[in-house]
Parts: structure tokens; sequence; C-alpha cells
């Protein structure tokens, strides 16, 4: 089997500053990859490279396209990038404002997704915008609100539909519960668990909560100063970390 994405060396400065540094894995179909670390570890520097929102200065980032098989997504056009984006790829940001179209409706905010596709008749985007507001929970009388009439939850669940109602293969996520209450966290993640496995997805999560990767990653990197300090399956990796910086990580949750 190949590997839906290969990471190889990269690498990232701002100046003299290291935002990550030659850090290498591969993703496989179906595989959830969260990357943790405090503020400043390079984590979410390593997201924006991978998902094309920053150039390394160094490393590969192959994917495993439908058409071509694996292609060095630094070396796309920007085109073809932008497409990938549309299609085979997703982005959550952590607030849903940047991921979503302010000034137009649920519905539009779903269907402009169809229509960067080529869809084209009016019925069937309205159709599948709403059956995917239903999908994360969002009523459909709401399809013609306008997004800032949600809730923070309700706009982070309604930028989750605009990007899986493609049905992508890779979706990256950016601290997808930060800024959330504790009991809107736990219904995102739910919702988030359930359309992960019903999808067959891969992802790629990047967050400070442990929480959130012991319920949604099957493997796990710890980062720390740009560089990844420690890998493996996630259970594994919390149950007994091995580097020191890790164990910290771990001991301060459980004090909290």
């Amino acid at each position: 089997m190949t590997p839906l994405l290969q990471v190889k060396g990269v690498t990232k400065r701002y100046g003299a500053r290291l935002g990550c540094g030659d850090v290498s894995f591969d993703l496989w179909p179906g595989e959830v990859m969260g990357i943790v670390g405090e503020s400043g570890s390079g984590k979410s520097t390593l997201l924006s490279c991978l998902a094309g929102h920053l150039s390394p200065d160094a490393g590969e980032v192959i994917f495993d396209t439908r058409a071509e098989g694996p292609r060095d997504v630094l070396t796309m056009s920007e085109p073809a990038r932008r497409m990938l984006g549309r299609t085979d790829w997703a982005f959550v940001h952590q607030n849903p404002r940047d991921g979503l179209r302010m000034g137009v409706s649920a519905g539009a905010n779903v269907g402009e997704r169809l229509m960067a596709v080529g869809a084209r008749h009016y019925g069937q985007i309205r159709e599948q915008a709403v059956d995917w507001l239903g999908r994360v929970e969002i009523a459909a009388d709401r399809v013609d609100d306008r997004p800032r009439a949600f809730s923070g939850g309700m706009q982070q669940r309604l930028q989750i539909a605009r990007n899986l109602v493609t049905g992508p293969r890779l979706v990256f996520m950016d601290e997808p519960t930060g800024g959330l209450d504790v009991s809107v966290q736990a219904r995102l993640l739910d919702l988030l668990r359930g359309l992960v496995r019903e999808m067959g997805l891969s992802a790629i999560i990047v967050t400070h909560d442990l929480a959130v990767v012991r319920l949604l990653a099957d493997r796990l990197m710890v980062m720390k100063g740009g560089h990844v300090v420690e890998t493996g399956l996630t259970d594994q990796v919390l149950d007994d970390p091995q580097h020191g910086y890790t164990q910290l990580l771990v001991s301060s949750v459980l004090q909290v």
C-alpha cells in the first residue's frame, strides 16, 4: 500500500528562528495523526507547510493523487494545488470565521465548494447543502441564515460541512476545538470522530489538548522547539511517554 502522504525533511526558518526542522513521516489512508506541543513548538508552522499555506525552506510533501499517483505538492502549479485544496484536501481553521464566508448564507457556504468542483444544478446543490447541515447537526431551517447568526460551535460545524461536502481524502485541522466551551468541545469531537470513521478520512490534527488527540488520533507526534521529540501510537505515547518533554506535557494535564 502507498502512503497517502509522505513528508520528507520539511524545514522552515524565520530568519534565525527555527519554525520546524527536518520533519519526516508517512500518513496512511484512513489514519489520523495528532501533532501536539506547547505554543511555539512548531506544530502550526508544520501544518501550514504541509497544507501549502507556507513554503518550507527544504523538504518534500508527496501526496498520492487520484489521477497521477504520488506527486510533490510543493512543486505543483498554483492552479493544480488550488484544485487539490477544493477536492481531495480540506482545512479546518481554529477560528471558523477564517474558513467561512460570513457575508453569505450557511447553504451558500457549503454550496460554493460544490460549485468550485463543477456543480451547477441549483436544486441539487441546495439539497446537498441541507443534507450536510443535517449531518453536522444544524437544522434545515437555518440554511438561509448567515454564519454571524450562529454560535461559535455552530460556526465550527458549518466550517466542517463546507470542507467535507466534496468528500476529501485528507483533512488538516488547526486546533479545531480551540476557544469553545467544554460542553461544545465534547459535542464537536464526537461529531468529528463519527465523520472521520464514516468517511474513512485521513487527518492531521494540531492541538495543545491531549484529550483531543486521545479521542481522535491513531498516532501522535510530539514537537518541541521545531523538532519532533517523540512519536508513536497515541495511547502508547500518552500512557508511557519516553521523552522528558512528553512526560512533562502528560503530567501537567494530570495535575490540572
